[in-house]
């Protein structure tokens, strides 16, 4: 156990990883409850929280569950990006203290001052960012350095949820959630971007497919892609939910579909841990312009919110996390039958989540529904990733 423990705290992708798999079940498990009291399946128990449940929910999902796939994704990622050390297991163990003292800040807020649980739950990010900027600077790409910006959106996003707790703004908590969301998004698109053709192309690569058949990207769709996704984190921040930060989501959305059509897709099916990645994007692009369209007038916001939550976020970190503790732990990438469950859960996660958002007596049901195949993807992903995240590197 000792040793176990020592592998876990010693590797950003273990602990934050792993962190962010357990935490995702908790704060599902706790969604849950919440969503059946209101249904009468059983009692309601006053929370330990300040906030009300369904902003706690949002929160946590979030600046809790998402940031540390993040952690875990940064702190392995960039060392290799600049050809630079691994964060010693000091470093690591700090900051994933900080990660799990804002969680129970946030946990227990109904009891503590809130400028007190906005410190605390503010402290992760800069210290995260401060780290990998100076990695970064080694080699200051700036296809690279955007992450810190991108960061920083997210660190503000989650300032504004917490000032109108405290009570220093009238309304910015849905505007602090809602930039924080499609700051992620954000972030997906420029990373999905990158990794996904290439992953692609790697894997055709190996199963012998002429170079002809391979993954083509598009420069003016990616660029597109590139500057819109940089547009609408502060797009949302400045002008709010209207009609400015509706048109980027809604081309940013249209930008990855057409950015996507010559990435292989219908090849990738025959790989999980490939589709997972192509999927992921597909919910982004979908998502991206069902959202884009609600803030015109046209449709569920809600829905819209909840697709890109589940079906792009929640789907693409469970796609990155799995392939890289696999990569990084020394193991064949290749996605087991649990795994690749999760990821099917998952979609259809999303997908029932933004159809329930239409209904009027099923809602509540197709709420529980969709949380509980959130909560069953996490629990397939941590058992099937387990060895992987706490056992021994295996040998190349």
């Amino acid at each position: 156990m000792p040793a176990m423990i020592a592998r876990v705290l010693g590797e950003g992708f273990r602990v934050f990883f792993l962190s962010a798999g357990l935490f995702g079940l908790f704060a599902g498990g706790v969604w849950g409850l919440w969503l059946a009291t209101q249904t009468g399946l059983i009692g309601y128990e006053d929370p330990t929280y300040a906030m009300s449940p369904s902003m706690w929910h949002a929160h946590e999902m979030i600046f809790g569950y998402a940031t540390a796939a993040l952690g875990g994704f940064f702190l392995t990622a960039v060392p290799n990006w600049t050809g630079t050390p691994e964060a010693r297991a000091q470093f690591i163990m700090a900051v994933a203290g900080l990660w799990l003292a804002g969680r129970l800040a946030m946990w227990f807020s109904g009891a503590l001052p809130p400028t007190l649980v906005a410190v605390v739950d503010l402290a992760f990010v800069p210290v995260l960012a401060a780290k990998i900027a100076s990695q970064l600077v080694r080699r200051p790409k700036p296809q690279n350095m955007i992450f810190l910006l991108l960061l920083s959106y997210i660190w503000i996003s989650n300032l504004l949820t917490h000032l109108e707790w405290i009570g220093v703004t009238g309304d910015t908590q849905n505007i602090g959630l809602r930039a924080g969301l499609l700051t992620l998004c954000s972030m997906i698109a420029i990373l999905g971007g990158r990794i996904t053709p290439a992953f692609t192309r790697n894997a055709m690569k190996r199963a012998g497919e002429p170079e002809t058949n391979w993954p083509v990207s598009v420069g003016a769709f990616d660029k597109a892609a590139m500057v819109l996704a940089l547009l609408l984190p502060p797009g949302v921040l400045i002008f709010g939910m209207g009609p400015i930060t509706g048109g980027i989501a809604l081309m940013l959305g249209i930008a990855q579909f057409l950015r996507m059509m010559r990435w292989r897709m219908r090849w990738a099916l025959r790989q999980p841990i490939l589709i997972a990645l192509h999927i992921g994007l597909v919910m982004l692009a979908l998502g991206l312009i069902l959202w884009g369209l609600a803030v015109l007038g046209f449709g569920s916001e809600i829905g819209a919110l909840h697709l890109l939550g589940i079906g792009c976020v929640g789907g693409m970190t469970l796609a990155v996390m799995s392939r890289a503790a696999l990569g990084h732990s020394g193991r064949a990438l290749v996605a087991s039958p649990p795994m690749a469950t999760a990821y099917g859960l998952m979609a259809s996660a999303a997908i029932l989540r933004w159809v329930g958002s239409a209904l009027d007596q099923g809602y509540l049901i197709a709420m529980l529904a969709s949380d509980g195949l959130w909560i069953s993807a996490i629990v397939l992903y941590l058992i099937a990733m387990w060895p992987a995240l706490t056992g021994p590197r295996l040998a190349s």
